[in-house]
């Protein structure tokens, strides 16, 4: 690949993300019902691309299960954590009777995109904005450093079959700057070294998040989930990583004290 063409896509990815970071830092910072609707509306628009992706026979029923999905999660995150869970898995469980195919795809997918978008939420109202930012700054640099070293230094391939653009240097300048962010935070915040492990560990499973959507798209035979996004495709593609992270989080949450050095 010439030089040019390697960057063909980089002008309409900056001005899109450039948007999209504004909207999220804006509602990061109010928090409260603006950042839960925003969340509530991402989660919907995911699950209406998933559906489009899965099952094209099915497309009606997308925007059905996608104002499903957003209905559930925003209300989940008013309920009790033990009465939450069903609820986030209500749209799974009604997606099975109206898709033709794909519908263990859409099931285990949604409950991920649910799962995900509730612990955004909680995220932000449990620790606030700094450790939201963090979040979203770990995935951001993994993207962003995956993306300029992979393109940059090349190399051998992260997993040529599924993701054919993504490559070990992408992978690992991903692991370095979300090194970087967490050595940053936890000197701001004082919470100990803890945290940068903790950042290396998000990271990977941003990276996680994004194989996991491109094996989807490649067993749906499409290139992005949607055209909403210019040089991004759609929402699943631009958010794909921030799903992966926030699950892992829930998860390492309950293993690891969070923040780490906090009590």
């Amino acid at each position: 690949m010439s030089a040019p063409a390697r960057w063909t896509d980089l002008r309409p990815r900056l001005i899109s993300a450039a948007v999209l970071i504004a909207v999220a830092l804006v509602a990061v910072w109010m928090g409260g019902i603006v950042w839960r609707i925003l969340i509530a509306l991402s989660c919907a628009v995911m699950v209406w691309e998933l559906v489009n992706m899965v099952d094209t026979a099915r497309s009606r029923s997308a925007p059905i299960l996608g104002g499903l999905a957003g209905a559930c999660v925003l209300a989940a995150i008013h309920l009790p954590a033990s009465f939450a869970l069903p609820l986030l898995l209500i749209p799974s469980m009604a997606g099975f009777g109206r898709m033709e195919r794909g519908g263990v795809t859409y099931a285990v997918f949604t409950a991920l995109i649910l799962l995900a978008g509730y612990g955004f939420m909680a995220l932000r109202q449990d620790f606030g904005l700094v450790w939201m930012l963090w979040l979203v700054c770990v995935v951001v640099v993994t993207d962003v450093g995956g993306y300029f070293a992979g393109r940059t230094l090349g190399g051998p391939k992260l997993w040529p079959r599924v993701s054919p653009k993504k490559t070990w240097s992408g992978a690992v300048a991903g692991w370095i700057g979300a090194a970087l962010v967490g050595m940053i935070f936890a000197g701001a915040t004082h919470v100990g070294s803890g945290l940068i492990g903790i950042s290396i560990a998000i990271s990977m499973a941003s990276q996680i998040g994004d194989i996991a959507e491109s094996t989807v798209k490649r067993k749906a035979g499409v290139k992005d989930s949607s055209s909403l996004l210019p040089g991004h495709g759609g929402l699943l593609d631009r958010f794909d990583g921030m799903l992966g992270a926030a699950l892992f989080l829930l998860v390492a949450g309950q293993i690891v004290n969070f923040p780490p050095g906090v009590q």
